[in-house]
């Protein structure tokens, strides 16, 4: 499992004609499933997430949360992000975790997220989504669990 952090100032998510989900500060969250995944993977990298201190305290210093900011997520789930690129020049989609599954462990990523006090706004499952954000850095980060695999 894969998530892509972008720090934002404001974001939101429009699918099927309108606005699906909306954020103030906070960060957007790209998922990538990949075969293999499971909810344990989904439950950790969330709290993970929620933990993650990338937002700067009194002296500049990224020693701030989420929830130490205030912050909420935008949580959008993006195949893609799993894709393998490492050869040719089309990308391969075969990692990714079949549909059904994978809104299940985006629903518990979720669920884990708001658990931990973080405010969480989503994407459309499966649409394509016109994202709009204001990225404050800019600063992302590249996150990923991955269960024991052979």
């Amino acid at each position: 499992m894969r998530a892509l952090l972008q720090r934002v100032a404001e974001a939101s998510v429009a699918a099927e004609g309108r606005v699906q989900g909306a954020i103030g500060p906070g960060l957007v969250v790209y998922l990538g499933c990949r075969r293999g995944d499971t909810e344990a993977d989904a439950e950790a990298l969330a709290r993970r997430v929620a933990r993650y201190r990338v937002f700067p305290d009194e002296a500049g210093r990224s020693n701030l949360d989420l929830r130490d900011v205030g912050g909420a997520v935008l949580l959008l789930p993006q195949f893609t992000l799993v894709a393998d690129t490492r050869k040719g020049n089309r990308p391969s989609f075969t990692e990714a975790l079949e549909p059904e599954a994978a809104r299940r462990l985006v629903a518990r990523f979720a669920a884990v997220l708001e658990a931990e006090g973080v405010p969480v706004a989503q994407g459309l499952f499966g649409a394509v989504m016109t994202v709009r954000q204001v990225g404050v850095g800019p600063a992302s980060f590249l996150l990923e669990r991955r269960s024991s695999r052979t």
